[in-house]
């Protein structure tokens, strides 16, 4: 016997079950053509894109419901050329001081390096913070629960909106990332996440070849 306040499900989509195959396939292909972008036009995007984007991923279930994320858009010249130095700061030290060798030739067949134009350049960057405390409602401080996976779970979901938006989009997640904090005027108990650039691709974009490489489906799941 539930002793909380419920309201009824509202009713899915009556598909039947050939609807449901071509309609799962179709989303397969749709996001199967997503690609990490690295190369951006400055052609602007409308906040309404994004304002959608970003309420797509604040539904995303979260410990609790806490709903532990916040995602501060940065927008001025000013607070990009900022993000762009200190992540270039870092990038540099991490190539050349911090990261083993075994993981500079992981990410060789990719082309990254320290060079990361595309924080000035692309229209949108999202910097994705982790609350460690929090809640539901305005003003609340409680602890929040299973704050990673929940903060996770609605960065994949605001990817796929913005993919599905007809945009590109690239991960980005300097170590460390206090420099976001400061610049987006975060509070201490909420911790970068990971920085989320998108926007429409340059003309000349490319992608690396290794990065078409996806495990087939018996790799990555089973029947138990």
């Amino acid at each position: 016997m539930r002793d909380h306040p419920a309201t009824p499900l509202p009713p899915l989509p009556a598909y039947d079950d050939a609807q449901r195959i071509a309609r799962a396939e179709a989303f397969r292909a749709h996001m199967g053509a997503r690609r990490t972008v690295r190369d951006y036009s400055d052609r602007p995007v409308p906040r309404a894109v994004v304002e959608q984007a970003l309420l797509t991923a604040g539904g995303a279930p979260s410990g609790a419901n806490h709903q532990p994320w916040f995602f501060a858009v940065i927008e001025s010249p000013q607070a990009r050329r900022r993000v762009r130095q200190a992540a270039e700061a870092e990038e540099r030290e991490f190539y050349e001081t911090k990261a083993p060798q075994e993981w500079l030739d992981a990410l060789a067949p990719l082309g990254t390096d320290p060079d990361k134009a595309f924080l000035e350049t692309a229209p949108i960057l999202i910097a994705v913070f982790a609350q460690r405390r929090g809640g539901p409602r305005p003003g609340d401080k409680k602890k929040n629960y299973y704050v990673t996976e929940s903060v996770g779970i609605a960065t994949g979901l605001l990817i796929a909106a913005l993919h599905d938006a007809g945009l590109a989009t690239l991960t980005h997640t300097p170590a460390p990332m206090g420099f976001l904090s400061e610049i987006c005027g975060r509070p201490s108990d909420e911790k970068p996440f990971l920085l989320l650039v998108a926007g429409h691709p340059a003309a000349d974009a490319t992608v690396p070849i290794a990065a078409l490489d996806k495990k087939p489906l018996d790799q990555i799941a089973a029947w138990v």
